[in-house]
């Protein structure tokens, strides 16, 4: 393996240059349960997004007690929009575990124990929170040490290798002495120089140490396997609306896909396009005149894209079939996952 670079250097660009976010701790001793909570929140969803969305969710369940106590409908609705909805049932899992326990493990297997820890959260926590000396591995990690050793292997496959190297890091004193600010270093590193384009290497405090920058490959670092096509389903809704302003919604079963979330309700989701006639069995209430909505709402899932058609129709007052709701519209998109939230535009 090759040489990496001293972890010093790193940490006294991380305390001149590190990020102020809203789940970092800013001098005191980092609370575990807010760790997790972001490195939840963060898996797949963006740090702006997660930023207000993290100052919100700590204001309805301060602590992990407080989520453990809590209904799962009201978990998924506060984690509603940030996608991923099985983070959300692992969270309030994993905190009725830690709660009953009396607190977090603080070692990364006992971490990895928990429901819907993995790997990388596992070491993130245990780094940042109880300072254990291991390097949880991100994609800005990733980047990061495949330029530093010039890794050519495309990802997925050189995933061992990346995190062997940076396991590495862990020989180094300083990064021992640091564990938590170190991962963190990396972090920041990734995301604000050595960045998917246009890196800043002559910002970088591990200029001197990168071989891709030396050989000038640092922006086709790392390389990546071709991305086969995602498969195309195809859903049609039904948005049934009141006088008073209120919307019929149905909550999804509580397993699967965006299981125990909110919809609009609606056909299965198949690999066919549904015409109105053979949807008409999956109204919501029958023998309405329904209409379609002019447009198509689509959304990517990781393994599909979703096309969905929506038909809308109007009562003086809604009398929710059983299994089924009606919440004023103009709150409905609040408790509704994005893929739902796109029907209500589509219909305004």
């Amino acid at each position: 393996m090759p040489p990496l670079p001293p972890a010093a250097a790193l940490l006294t660009w991380y305390d001149r240059h590190r990020r102020v976010l809203p789940f970092r701790s800013r001098g005191n001793r980092p609370d575990p349960y807010q760790v997790w909570l972001s490195e939840v929140m963060l898996q797949q969803t963006t740090v702006a997004a997660v930023g207000p969305r993290f100052d919100r969710f700590l204001a309805r369940f301060p602590t992990v007690e407080a989520l453990a106590a809590a209904a799962e409908a009201a978990v998924m609705e506060e984690w509603a929009g940030l996608g991923y909805y099985a983070r959300a049932r692992n969270l309030h899992a994993c905190a009725r575990l830690v709660a009953a326990s009396g607190g977090f493990p603080e070692t990364v297997e006992g971490l990895r124990a928990l429901p819907g820890i993995g790997a990388y959260t596992a070491a993130a926590v245990a780094a940042i929170a109880f300072d254990q000396p291991v390097v949880p591995v991100d994609g800005n990690v990733e980047r990061v040490v495949a330029r530093l050793a010039a890794e050519a292997a495309p990802l997925p496959g050189s995933r061992p290798r990346l995190a062997a190297l940076a396991a590495g890091f862990m020989a180094d004193a300083a990064a021992r002495a640091r564990p938590g600010d170190f991962a963190q270093a990396l972090f920041d590193l990734g995301a604000t120089l050595c960045t998917p384009r246009a890196p800043a290497c002559a910002l970088c405090p591990w200029r001197d140490g990168c071989l891709a920058q030396k050989q000038g490959i640092q922006e086709a670092l790392p390389a990546k396997s071709a991305k086969r096509a995602r498969p195309r389903r195809f859903g049609l809704h039904f948005l049934l609306t009141d006088a008073a302003g209120q919307v019929l919604l149905r909550r999804r079963p509580p397993r699967g896909l965006l299981g125990g979330m909110l919809e609009v309700p609606g056909t299965p989701w198949r690999e066919a396009p549904w015409t109105a006639a053979e949807a008409e069995g999956f109204a919501p209430l029958p023998g309405l005149d329904w209409r379609r909505v002019p447009g198509i709402a689509r959304h990517g899932f990781t393994h599909f894209e979703l096309e969905m058609l929506l038909l809308s129709a109007s009562v003086p007052r809604i009398a929710p079939p059983e299994g089924m709701e009606a919440r004023p519209l103009a709150e409905a998109g609040g408790a509704l996952p994005t893929v739902m939230r796109k029907l209500l535009e589509l219909a305004h």
